[in-house]
Order: C-alpha cells, then sequence, then structure tokens
C-alpha cells in the first residue's frame, strides 16, 4: 500500500510546523513544502524523528513549481491531506494597498491553494483525501489589511466549492480560521511594544490568544476519520473574536481614532 502523504505549504513558519508535527501522527509522510530552502531545513531539525518528513522547495504562486512539487509528493506516496497554509499580509489599510500589492496577495493567499489543489487532485480523489484551507478571521469580517483579507474571504468561498464539486470523489475540504496567533511575527511586535498582547487579548472571549498547536489541533481533527461527516465549513479557532464582533464593531465606532 502507498504511504499516506499529508502535503503542507508554508510549513516553514509557526504555524506550518505545528500542523506538520501533529500531522506526522496519522501520515505516513509529511511534505514540508515552502519557498525558502535554509527555513525549511531549520524546521526539519526542530521537528522530532525528521525521517517522517521531507522537505520540498517550491513558490506556490507559481504553476511550473507546483507541478514539480506535485511529481515529489507523488514519488513519497498517495496525497491524502493537503494544507493551504502559505500566506502573508502587506498593507494595513486600503489607501495604502498598491496595484502590486493586491495582485501578490491574491497570488499567494488565494490563487496558491487552487494550483496546489489542482495539482494533486488525483492523488487526492484515491485516497478520497481531505483539504484544509488556513483562511484567517479576515476573511470573515473587516480587520485591516484589505488586499489579504479579500483573498482569504475568497479561499474561504474557494473551500466550498471544492467541497461542493468535489463531494462525489469522497474529498472533503474545509477552512481554519485563526484570529491573532503567537508566532514569531508577533513576538517581533511585543518586542517593540511590550503590551501588544495584554492590549490583544481584550477583544478576545477567552482573554487570550491562539498558539499554533491551536490551529494544528483544528487542522487535526478536520482532517480526521472523526470528522468524516464534516466538509465545506469554516471553523474559527479565535478564542471568540468573531463570536464579540458586534461589540467590537460597537467600541470601533465610538471611538476617536479612524
Amino acid at each position: 500500500m502507498p504511504s499516506s502523504v499529508a502535503v503542507v505549504t508554508g510549513a516553514a513558519g509557526d504555524i506550518g510546523r505545528a500542523i506538520a508535527k501533529r500531522l506526522a501522527q496519522s501520515h505516513d509522510v509529511v511534505a514540508l513544502i515552502d519557498i525558502d530552502e535554509a527555513a525549511l531545513e531549520k524546521s526539519l531539525a526542530d521537528l522530532e524523528g525528521s525521517g517522517r518528513y521531507a522537505t520540498i522547495a517550491c513558490d506556490v504562486t507559481d504553476v511550473v513549481s507546483v507541478a514539480a512539487m506535485a511529481g515529489q509528493v507523488a514519488a513519497l506516496g498517495t496525497a491524502r491531506t493537503l494544507v493551504n497554509n502559505a500566506g502573508a499580509a502587506r498593507a494595513v489599510s486600503l489607501h495604502d494597498t498598491t496595484a502590486e500589492i493586491w495582485r501578490q496577495d491574491s497570488a499567494l493567499n488565494l490563487e496558491a491553494a487552487f494550483l496546489t489543489f489542482r495539482a494533486l487532485e488525483d492523488g487526492l480523489k484515491t485516497s478520497q483525501g481531505s483539504v484544509i484551507n488556513i483562511a484567517s478571521v479576515n476573511g470573515m469580517a473587516v480587520f485591516g489589511h484589505p488586499a489579504y483579507s479579500a483573498a482569504k474571504a475568497g479561499l474561504i468561498h474557494f473551500t466550498k466549492l471544492i467541497a461542493v464539486e468535489y463531494g462525489k470523489f469522497g474529498i472533503r475540504a474545509n477552512a481554519v480560521a485563526p484570529g491573532t496567533v503567537r508566532t514569531q511575527a508577533w513576538e517581533a511586535r511585543a518586542a517593540a511594544n511590550p503590551q501588544v498582547f495584554e492590549e490583544a487579548k481584550r477583544w478576545y472571549a477567552l482573554r487570550r490568544i491562539a498558539t499554533a498547536e491551536d490551529v494544528a489541533n483544528a487542522v487535526f481533527f478536520l482532517s480526521s476519520d472523526q470528522a468524516a461527516a464534516i466538509t465545506g465549513v469554516c471553523l474559527p479557532v479565535d478564542c471568540g473574536l468573531t463570536a464579540g464582533q458586534a461589540e467590537l464593531a460597537r467600541t470601533f465606532s465610538q471611538s476617536e481614532h479612524y
């Protein structure tokens, strides 16, 4: 029987690495995909049981690079889980968003998921596998970073498209929408503003922000047989941020800061 393979894009980052580590518990091989080869190797060194992982350098916004990646995945076994985790946000406001930023954010946060899914589609059909797209609460409401947010909203809709059109092949597709996650990027912000986490916590019902492991646990569940009847959903992993969205919107509307 061919090895079962989990494919995780953006695997060199904190969230991607946590997802890969969790999926190694349920797959024979986890393919770590990232454009940064040096960061990939560092992530591999940080993971226990590195024999269960394979690193593949790939630009997920480039169709030729993605096709080559799919060939390498096929050599490892049959793709059973695809996690489209690669993403980044640039301009904070619409005013600061250039045409190039809009295109770049759309390519990485939305189009890349389409390219990787289509490239791995045959393996996912064979395994009757699962697709988990890492969206964002930004795709569910207005929290800034407009190009990124619009792309993430599109990613949530793309998830539903896969679920509806490919359900007949046994493929399930779901999205996970994190809020603020304590990653190295946020640690860098904390270095500049030591109160940044305390300031952020007040918007979250649980009075904390999510960890990379929280996101990984949600991905693990959605990829598992326990979620066999779940497809086409977007699961917020946001410590209650979107549940309190109305209160947050009221606070902003009453603020003097626009």
